[in-house]
């Protein structure tokens, strides 16, 4: 079988287009891998839960018996420490779960400490 001679040059530039497509796909055109689909996946989820549960926590901190001393506790605390102090507390923490998430603990801080919005 005799391959037309035209063809060398079709199949190169099929093989260097494909090649260029995926350069421009993954670089410019947002492509992701499956592992990496599946981790941002993962973070979203995770950014989610903290999103939904972080208000929770904070009304659970503030219905506490000594939430003023509790408040003035965590005020008084240092930046890094606030979040320890929360997951201390055992509201910071994923459902069924008996250690705190510093990520909740972290945006609960937030929450508790942010100043008070009139409401209209």
């Amino acid at each position: 079988m005799k391959i037309p001679q035209n063809t060398t040059p079709l199949i190169q530039g099929a093989v260097v287009g494909a090649i260029a497509c995926a350069i421009v796909g993954f670089t410019w055109g947002g492509w992701v891998t499956g592992g990496t689909a599946r981790k941002d996946a993962v973070m979203a989820a995770h950014e989610a839960t903290v999103t939904a549960l972080a208000p929770f926590c904070a009304e659970r901190f503030r219905a506490q018996g000594d939430a003023p001393a509790r408040m003035a506790e965590l005020a008084k605390a240092s930046t890094w420490e606030r979040s320890k102090v929360l997951e201390k507390s055992g509201f910071a923490s994923l459902p069924g779960s008996k250690t705190g998430d510093s990520d909740i603990a972290r945006a609960c801080v937030e929450l508790l400490l942010a100043p008070a919005t009139p409401k209209t």
